[in-house]
């Protein structure tokens, strides 16, 4: 937890100015009242976090503040002036620059062509080159950044893009730096270095709003967080004076059953159970660049969860068991008959569903509605000169609009106007349509609120005691202890352990991800072992 003093020194001081400061905003949408009555202040030299579930209006806040969306009532005052943005160009122009969770640059132009992009220096009628990448050094210098100007963006990690996209968005001279869940895809030591940045821009008194689901980042970077709750304002806090199930409880609007009760009740079953009947059996199955040949057995009603660093192959296997990729090694048996997955309509009508990580562009189609988003896979699975008659389509959507949850609860609302969370459940109903035997979710709950994502967990243990396997994907190592039976760890594109989650800890888990060793002291037990 970020140190009080810390938050103190950096706390704005009595009388102090904000440098944005919105009051009783409200926002209508089509059958929705997206915010209402909502105020928000940000000071220079802070990091403020906006917290709520999905679908509380964080994301329709900001788009006001940028000028995405215009307002219905309220008022909006930058550096002491009114303003009404025509869009996020004004905005800009203003001062206040956003980075988004996905990177927007072009990945085939240089680190300096990036920043610059659409600012370029100009001598005798076209580009300096050397002025540009001068320009760029600079830029990078000051946030202590050793990156090389003239190097090609694409061949940096995630995690140095979005350390790029921070420079571009400080050379037009922020006063206001808004960050999209910017660590969703970083590991440790990416946010440590992300964080760095963060506070040397903080210290230099820069405004910085910070999107993020993950509460422990919040509690170490932030100093202040305003909580919205269904697109009302609840209140704003000092992070060191808010407890993290206050926090929590706050967002939600009553008390959480605590997540760890699902995986009490995940294990209660599977040290009771039998070892189930096998559902699907890989031997050797193998692609070459992408996963070594490997050997998972996948029963019944169980939940396999899939552990490892980015990188390790973890989405590698997932895409192979999904008819994603195909396999060019190996055997997998699907219900006990040999089978050769050669594309995702295959998977399909072997009731094998993959449900990608990345949502965004392998998932949701932005410009159809909930219900044609709900009935694509079914669709597709029948065939396009077999249309699902309309009165089906209906219930369907009514159906998984009710059991997910999914809000607005509007079937004709296009789900591009819906927040994250909301969209992976209309991802999750999609696939659950077709009635699959093996559901595979490759990181199902990153970037989403922890109310929708307690939903989307307990939804993974309902549908695992009614029978259907699942493959759990997930950054987070407490949820794939929460909520499996069995562990699989990758590291270096292998498969190196296969085990019971019957005690496993983070510890241990950590530890094999990182170089392969067990302490002695972290229960660890092998397929088919007692720890």
């Amino acid at each position: 937890m970020t140190d009080t003093r810390e938050v103190r020194e950096h706390f704005p001081a009595d009388g102090a100015t904000p440098v944005v400061e919105m009051t009783g905003i409200s926002i209508l949408f089509p059958g929705v009242k997206a915010l209402d009555d909502v105020s928000f202040r940000l000071f220079p030299g802070e990091v403020h976090s906006l917290m709520g579930e999905n679908g509380a209006g964080k994301s329709t806040l900001i788009k006001a503040l940028t000028g995405v969306y215009p307002i219905d009532s309220g008022t909006i005052v930058v550096d002491g002036q009114p303003v009404s943005f025509t869009g996020p160009a004004a905005a800009q122009a203003a001062g206040i620059s956003t980075v988004y969770q996905e990177v927007n640059l072009l990945p085939n132009l240089s680190v300096a062509e990036n920043i610059l992009l659409g600012r370029e220096p100009r001598r005798f009628g076209g580009i300096d080159g050397r002025a540009m990448r001068r320009r760029a050094a600079e830029l990078l210098e000051g946030l202590n950044l050793d990156i090389d100007p003239g190097s090609l963006l694409g061949s940096h990690s995630l995690a140095i893009q979005q350390l790029v996209a921070i420079a571009r968005a400080i050379n037009v001279d922020s006063k206001v730096l808004i960050l999209d869940e910017p660590t969703s895809s970083l590991d440790a030591d990416e946010v440590a270095e992300l964080f760095r940045v963060i506070r040397s821009l903080r210290d230099s008194g820069v405004a910085i709003l910070f999107v993020s689901h993950f509460l422990d980042q919040i509690y170490e970077i932030t100093n202040r967080l305003t909580v919205l709750r269904n697109g009302r304002l609840v209140g704003e806090y000092l992070t060191t004076e808010l407890l993290r199930i206050d926090l929590v409880q706050k967002m939600i609007g009553k008390e959480l059953t605590t997540l760890d009760e699902i995986g009490e009740r995940a294990h209660a079953d599977a040290v009771t159970a039998d070892r189930p009947a096998d559902y699907a059996r890989a031997e050797g199955l193998g692609r070459k660049g992408a996963i070594e040949p490997f050997d998972l057995v996948i029963g019944e009603g169980e939940v396999i969860g899939l552990a490892g660093l980015l990188g390790s192959g973890r989405t590698e296997l997932a895409r192979i068991l999904g008819g994603i990729d195909r396999a060019d090694s190996g055997q997998l048996d699907i219900a006990g008959a040999r089978t050769r997955l050669r594309s995702p309509r295959q998977a399909i009508s072997r009731r094998i569903a993959y449900s990608s990580e990345n949502r965004r562009s392998e998932g949701i189609i932005d410009d159809l509605t909930v219900r044609e988003n709900i009935v694509l896979a079914l669709q597709a699975d029948r065939g396009w000169f077999r249309p699902i008659p309309k009165k089906r389509r209906e219930e369907l959507a009514q159906s998984y609009i009710q059991t997910l949850n999914i809000r607005p609860a509007n079937p004709d609302a296009l789900v591009r106007n819906l927040s994250g969370g909301n969209q992976q459940k209309v991802l999750l109903a999609r696939w659950l349509a077709i009635a699959p035997r093996l559901l595979i979710l490759d990181e199902p709950t990153r970037g989403i609120d922890i109310g929708a994502k307690a939903e989307i967990q307990k939804l993974v243990y309902t549908l695992a005691e009614n029978g259907m396997s699942v493959v759990f994907i997930s950054a987070e190592l407490e949820e794939v202890l929460r909520l499996s039976h069995r562990v699989v760890v990758l590291r270096d594109r292998r498969l190196v352990a296969d085990l019971e989650n019957d005690g496993l800890t983070v510890d241990a888990l950590l530890a094999l991800i990182a170089d392969g060793s067990v302490d002695d002291e972290a229960p660890l037990a092998p397929l088919g072992e007692s720890s």
